[in-house]
């Protein structure tokens, strides 16, 4: 037996077979990867508060039995475990889990006028959804050794003026991170990704939809070179589930076109 194995050829379907849930799935970031996942050959549980644009999706992927619907708000319990179950009941497994639902907006005002109930609804949907989300699938995504991927965001390492609450929200995305990995391995993987500008204009609800307004100057600010778009976030989503992350865990991965390596000078 040689000690060298043969060259592994790459499943083009690497998720065929396996469940993923995706909160925030029906636009955006989610909306990304979700696509990525069906892509993959995965099916889909996606939750979401905008009922119509969950619909939305459903009707634009024609992907019958492998992609399913349920609103939710991550910030209540309830909410979430009856999303889980019917998760659950809709498909009988579940493989993997990507807590995406936030609040997009950074920008809360200044701390010094930031309302206490604000700040916990930042909190709430963006932290504590993760948590109440996670621990309901747990169980599922143990039996499954499965994985879980929280979309964080680059202003956990790095901030614009009066965006606390929600740099504060992902910061502990991050930390969530490496907590839960340590906690639930090895049968489950957990890691995060922290995009950067994202544009997502034209992954909204049909209605909601157009191109994106973006210039020269904003692509070029890139070491990439472009701006990124919910695609580049979904490709990196369904290799973190896959079997092929299997010896990664407790990480965050940045994807923001290099913005935050380059050095910036007023």
């Amino acid at each position: 037996m040689p000690l060298t194995p043969a060259t592994a050829e790459f499943d083009a379907s690497p998720l065929r077979g396996r469940v993923v849930l995706i909160t925030g799935g029906a636009q955006g970031i989610g909306r990304g990867v979700a696509q990525a996942v069906l892509g993959a050959g995965g099916s889909v549980m996606i939750g979401d508060l905008d009922a119509e644009a969950g619909r939305a999706c459903l009707a634009e992927w024609q992907a019958g039995e492998r992609a399913a619907f349920r609103r939710l708000d991550v910030s209540r319990e309830a909410s979430v475990r009856r999303w889980v179950e019917a998760a659950q009941a809709c498909f009988g497994r579940l493989d993997g889990l990507v807590n995406n639902a936030g609040i997009a907006d950074p920008h809360s005002g200044p701390l010094e006028r930031l309302e206490l109930a604000q700040w916990n609804r930042y909190l709430a949907t963006n932290l504590t959804g993760a948590f109440l989300c996670s621990k309901h699938a747990l169980p599922s995504l143990r039996q499954a050794r499965g994985a879980v991927v929280h979309i964080a965001s680059t202003r956990a390492l790095q901030s614009e003026p009066d965006t606390e609450a929600y740099a504060a929200s992902k910061g502990g995305l991050t930390a969530l991170t490496h907590a839960m990995a340590v906690s639930a391995g090895p049968q489950v993987r957990v890691n995060a990704i922290l995009p950067g500008w994202i544009a997502t204009d034209a992954w909204r609800k049909p209605d909601a939809r157009r191109r994106p307004k973006l210039s020269r100057r904003d692509h070029a600010q890139h070491p990439a070179g472009r701006v990124g778009t919910p695609e580049d976030i979904g490709t990196l989503a369904v290799w973190l589930l896959s079997d092929r992350a299997g010896f990664v865990t407790g990480q965050c991965f940045v994807a923001d076109g290099g913005m935050t390596v380059k050095m910036q000078y007023a």
